[in-house]
């Protein structure tokens, strides 16, 4: 008799976020998610900081406009005490100062403040699958600064990707989830995330940012 599946482990997240009502919000999205675990929901920098020195959890949901403490400060902190942490940065600032800043910190994802709960816990899901959510007009900000960075002149090399890997890349670089992404591809999420980490495997990247960073820089997107 075959013996039955353990359940999940679900995923530990650690919500910082100073504005009540958004804590309130962020809070009651991850407990309706069963395989999502709140360890703690704290409003400043020096409470996360503190909770990082006792516990790590899976993802640290983090607002970078923190009254004590930078948020990019505490990005920095993750990286270097938790690295298999992932920060998800959910915040007001859409410009190119704090969204490069975040990303080149270590955040995996970035959102903007007027994304929907459903969407907190599908992104954080989907930040454990290997995928970096980032918000549609984040997203278009991000390629734009590559393409304005990336070498001129270059043969892109495009034997690295096959063209379904490259649509996908395209597809997941808008900020869409892997569950749409297969929808529109009409393949199931579980492949999306195969052809993902055979991306990675590919480009020897580790998020969806630096996949596409890096398709962008040998001229595949």
């Amino acid at each position: 008799m075959a013996l039955p599946h353990p359940p999940p482990v679900p995923t530990s997240v650690l919500i910082v976020e100073d504005e009540p009502e958004l804590l309130h919000r962020f809070s009651a999205a991850l407990l309706a998610e069963e395989r999502l675990h709140l360890i703690a929901a704290v409003s400043n920098g020096a409470d996360a900081l503190a909770v990082l020195a006792s516990t790590t959890p899976d993802v640290v949901l983090l607002d970078l406009g923190l009254p004590d403490v930078d948020g990019i400060v505490v990005i920095r902190h993750v990286m270097r005490h938790c690295p298999d942490c992932d920060v998800l940065v959910v915040t007001m600032f859409g410009d190119d100062e704090h969204v490069f800043a975040a990303l080149e910190a270590g955040a995996t994802g970035y959102l903007l403040k007027d994304v929907g709960p459903e969407r907190i816990a599908a992104s954080i899901h989907e930040l454990r699958g290997g995928g970096a959510p980032i918000s549609p007009s984040i997203a278009r900000r991000v390629l734009a600064r590559m393409r304005a960075t990336a070498p001129a002149g270059e043969a892109a090399p495009a034997t690295i990707l096959t063209p379904r890997e490259i649509e996908l890349l395209k597809l997941t670089a808008k900020g869409l989830s892997f569950d749409k992404v297969g929808e529109l591809l009409g393949i199931s999420p579980h492949t999306v995330v195969a052809h993902v980490k055979k991306i990675y495997r590919k480009l020897a990247v580790h998020s969806r940012t630096e996949a596409v960073y890096e398709a962008t820089q040998l001229g595949l997107l």
